[in-house]
């Protein structure tokens, strides 16, 4: 049963070739229990509810305000989220369910939790900004005390030397003028600023204030060796601490602001030693105290935390829930007694019972008098496409939904392609023990599948994980391959039994120039390993592989011709039959289903005929005679019958349907395009859809006449192109096979051929490298593109409309994951 279907008996069988039917239904729900309503549906995930207040803007709604408040209580939960992850606190798993807290108790108490967090955040940094502040100032005191005690041992020393008797007055270190004594009454007092300017900025710092005061000014720095955290950025930054001495009030008005522009933070400094120690002592003191507070604080804060943390995820579920509901009620229409509401969305037809039951339940538990009316509505509007899918077929859905969601109830290529695209793959990747490597690591992704799924994966990984079950197909088949093309690792082995070859004599010196003759039965299974590093491996390999690639895209195209028939059946179409169904058959069979004939015909009999000779005269001279191309009896007469019913069928594409459509339109007087819906009851449609269809247009005979001429051109033409196409299966094939042979004969073999252990050693790991890198990652890419092309392009463009969309049910099942 698929995942998205939802478990359960009451569930048809699963049917991926066709999408579910669906149906649009119309609820009637009681204002009282219309949010346990839509809780109920939410839960069961198989309602697309329609928008009934497209005109209205989101404030015009009538749950505005709702949503409003929902999204505050997000906004604190996102607040919260971001505290936990800067603290490290980590959200604690859901034990009880959402449902069993109210949405109001949840905001009242989200409400607490953030003004209480909101004010302990304010005091720590109030604390935290203090206690920058004293580190910085304990630095200033620190080191501008070691400028000024060393500047006061210099004078002691200057002063000393002065009164002792000039013995060396020759001396070099002795001014050559005597300064005089200076007038105490005419000394000018210096006054000095002290503080911290960043390290980067403190060449500039000191060279502006030299210009700003003309020089009248002499600084001092010095360097922290730590990185100090900044008070006003709260982030660590080298510093150095500046002492700089000045003299007049002009100076120092100057000086404050050069300080200020450039980020510098002063401090109050004595020129008392005493004092200095004082303050020191002091600073030492506020800092011990304050590192205790900080510590209680935050203490108090990761409790709080771990408290939210416990709820975390409860909340957060809850608050997501009620948006999500809210969101949808705005897409019901009020009832013009406002004591109803109704809704409008599609369902698939098997959960009509289900639906029923939630209605049922929620009219219960919400002890509303009245119950909710369910009713189907019939309409022409085009269903959404629905299929059941599980984890094996949904990545397979997948790449068919890449190129375009199915219309509804056509064929889906998706059946074919679980199948046909890793064949596809496995053909041009084809060697079984890179197919093990593949296999290896697909099936660590599927044994752990339950641990990964819970976890976030990079974008690649994601991916892959994603796809695990195609990966292990196309593995799978990629040894099969491996067995037919006798590969493993470019190494030909004799597994199913010996060479049904062997040399003339004993010294084997003819096996590379004349041959080898057969001396037993025929390899059972796949290419014998004696081909393998013989002259005509190549051009053996080329002829068979080309030649399979044709057959296998004949048949796959015949299959994509053959689903558009199931279409035209299906949707009683029988114009789609006769007009376009046969004649492509006809026109692509005459042609390439006659050449994979005579591949068929030339392997069976051992013929030497050239088959390039027999299609192009086939075209160009029909009536000569074949010759030694002669393949079977009566060829000549064939390939004149085949080449005329391809010439006819080209007019039978394109001429008839357009009249056709353009009669029955004439004789219907209503552009209805849909054969299952000429039923519908078109007073219900306009009443219950209120102008929402899709409405169809005007017959135009122009437009569907240039549409069909396309469309016959575009299938003639690509009947050669898509053929040709399919030999990329050949080219692909050849290069893997190539490359892996390069990387064991130049690599592997060469470095064995050393009988040196290093070089020995240096060749595995290159060949190790390369055979990852190269062909297990980007051929195996190049590979998946190429099979996905020919799926995209070559198979479905011959059925496949893909302009459909997809069903996406009101679920709960994403929320609790998605990010907002």
């Amino acid at each position: 049963m698929g995942e998205s279907g939802g478990g359960g008996g009451c569930c048809p069988p699963m049917d991926l070739m066709r999408s579910e039917p669906m149906q649009l239904v119309q609820l009637i729900v009681p204002m009282e229990s219309a949010h346990l309503t839509v809780s109920y549906l939410g839960d069961l995930g198989l309602v697309q509810f329609k928008d009934l207040n497209s005109e209205k803007s989101p404030f015009q709604r009538t749950y505005a305000a709702q949503i409003k408040r929902c999204g505050e209580m997000a906004r604190k939960i996102r607040f919260f989220k971001d505290q936990m992850s800067k603290a490290g606190v980590l959200a604690k798993d859901l034990v009880e369910k959402e449902n069993d807290i109210d949405l109001d108790d949840v905001e009242v108490r989200l409400g607490e939790l953030e003004a209480e967090l909101v004010e302990i955040n304010a005091n720590n940094d109030k604390l935290q900004r203090s206690y920058n502040e004293l580190m910085e100032y304990k630095l200033v005191l620190q080191k501008a005390g070691d400028f000024f005690s060393s500047a006061h041992r210099s004078a002691t020393a200057q002063q000393t030397e002065a009164e002792s008797p000039r013995a060396g007055a020759d001396l070099l270190e002795s001014p050559l003028l005597q300064e005089e004594k200076i007038d105490s009454t005419k000394q000018v007092k210096l006054g000095f600023l002290t503080g911290l300017v960043p390290r980067e900025k403190s060449m500039v710092f000191e060279r502006i204030l030299f210009r700003a005061t003309r020089g009248n000014i002499f600084t001092r720095q010095s360097v922290i060796e730590e990185p100090v955290i900044d008070p006003n950025s709260g982030e660590k930054a080298e510093k150095n601490v500046f002492v700089v001495f000045f003299s007049g009030e002009r100076a120092k008005s100057k000086i404050l602001k050069i300080c200020e522009a450039f980020g510098a933070n002063r401090y109050p400094f004595s020129e008392d030693l005493g004092k200095q120690a004082q303050m020191i002592t002091e600073v030492s003191g506020r800092l011990t105290e304050l590192k205790t507070t900080i510590d209680a604080g935050l203490g108090q804060r990761n409790i709080l935390l771990e408290t939210i943390g416990s709820k975390f995820e409860l909340w957060n579920l809850k608050v997501r829930k009620e948006k999500a509901i809210y969101h949808t009620l705005n897409m019901l229409s009020l009832d013009v007694t406002k004591k109803c509401l109704v809704a409008e969305g599609w369902s698939p037809v098997f959960a009509s019972k289900e639906i029923q039951d939630a209605l049922e339940r929620a009219a219960v538990d919400s002890n509303s008098q009245v119950g909710s009316i369910f009713q189907v509505l019939r309409t022409k509007e085009l269903p959404p496409t629905y299929f059941r899918t599980n984890k094996f077929t949904s990545a397979i859905q997948d790449i068919v939904d890449a190129y375009g969601v199915a219309k509804y109830q056509e064929a889906n290529p998706g059946v074919f392609t679980i199948v046909t695209f890793p064949f596809l793959f496995a053909v041009m990747f084809g060697d079984w023990g890179h197919g093990i490597c593949l296999l290896l690591a697909t099936m660590y992704l599927i044994v752990r599948e339950k641990k990964l799924a819970s976890q976030k994966l990079g974008d690649i990984m994601e991916m892959a994980f994603g796809g695990r079950y195609v990966i292990m197909m196309m593995s799978l088949f990629s040894i099969y391959t491996g067995f037919i093309y006798n590969e493993f690792f470019s190494i030909a082995l004799p597994l199913f039994a010996p060479s049904a070859y062997d040399c003339r004599d004993a010294s084997c010196s003819e096996a590379t120039t004349i041959g080898l003759i057969k001396v037993r039965d025929t390899y059972p299974f796949g290419l014998d390993p004696v081909w393998h590093g013989s002259r005509s491996e190549l051009p053996f390999l080329n002829s068979l592989k080309m030649k399979m690639s044709i057959l296998l895209g004949v048949s796959q195209m015949n299959l994509g011709i053959i689903m558009s028939f199931f279409n035209a059946i299906f949707f009683k179409s029988k114009v789609n039959i006769w007009f376009q169904f046969v004649p492509q058959m006809i026109f692509l069979n005459s042609l390439f289903g006659y050449l994979s004939a005579l591949i068929i015909i030339k392997w069976c009999t051992g013929s030497q005929a050239d088959l390039y000779h027999v299609m192009i005269y086939m075209f160009l001279s029909p009536t000569d005679e074949l010759g030694e191309n002669q393949l079977f009896p009566h060829q000549k007469t064939v390939q004149l019958v085949l080449l005329f019913l391809a010439l006819v069928s080209v007019p039978c594409m394109l001429l008839p349907k357009p009249f056709i459509l353009k009669k029955q339109h004439e004789a219907r007087h209503q552009g209805e395009s849909y054969a299952p819906l000429e039923e519908t009851d078109e007073s219900l449609h306009v009443e219950t859809n209120g102008g929402g269809s899709h409405g169809h247009e005007e017959f135009e005979f122009s437009e569907i006449f240039v549409h069909q001429l396309i469309h016959t051109i575009e299938f003639v033409l690509g009947a050669v192109s898509n053929t040709a196409s399919y030999l990329r299966l050949w080219a692909l094939s050849l290069a893997h096979s190539e490359l892996s042979s390069v990387f064991y004969e130049k690599v592997l073999l060469l470095a064995w051929g050393y009988n040196n252990v290093l070089i020995l050693i240096v060749g595995i790991l290159v060949f190790v490298f390369a055979t990852v890198g190269v062909l297990l990652v980007m051929e195996t890419l190049s590979a998946f593109l190429h099979a996905l092309r020919l799926h995209w392009v070559e198979f479905q463009n011959k059925f496949y409309e893909g302009d459909g969309y997809k069903f996406a049910p009101f679920t709960f099942i994403l929320t609790g994951n998605e990010d907002e």
